[in-house]
């Protein structure tokens, strides 16, 4: 079992994706599941995926959503004092977005084993807390 850190972008493409991106986080997910990892990610994505559906007044999107990130087997790390040392750390490298960074001190403080993304940028840098960074495009379990 590993413990494996989604960021934002791959709920979005779970649960409005299609093509390409839909398939492969589907498949994901799979296999997550058969190898009974554990799905994490902050409370920081919960804001991010609504932003979209509340300001169309999606209510259906909102509940989708929510109701996906209150599942069993889905853990939201908060973004509390052990992850604000993270982030501060994190920070000190100017090249990494606040929104980023907050993603990638949450997974530090809850121990991450593989933190996937989106952002390519995000592959060459080394968190203490998270043993490695892939982009979606090459994550296979």
């Amino acid at each position: 079992m590993s413990r494996i850190f989604w960021d934002t972008h791959l709920f979005i493409y779970l649960l409005e994706g299609t093509g390409e991106t839909l398939k492969r986080t589907r498949g994901l997910l799979g296999r997550m599941r058969e190898r009974n990892d554990q799905l994490l990610t902050s409370t920081l994505t919960l804001g991010e995926v609504l932003v979209k559906p509340l300001a169309a007044g999606e209510r259906e999107w909102v509940r989708r959503f929510e109701s996906f990130l209150d599942s069993p087997g889905v853990e939201m790390v908060p973004f509390d004092r052990d992850a604000a040392r993270a982030y501060a750390g994190i920070r000190s490298d100017r090249t990494i977005k606040p929104p980023d960074a907050i993603q990638l001190a949450c997974a530090a403080s809850a121990g991450t084993d593989l933190f996937i993304t989106n952002d390519e940028r995000l592959t060459r840098k080394n968190i203490p807390g998270v043993s490695f960074i892939v982009p979606l495009r090459r994550a296979y379990l």
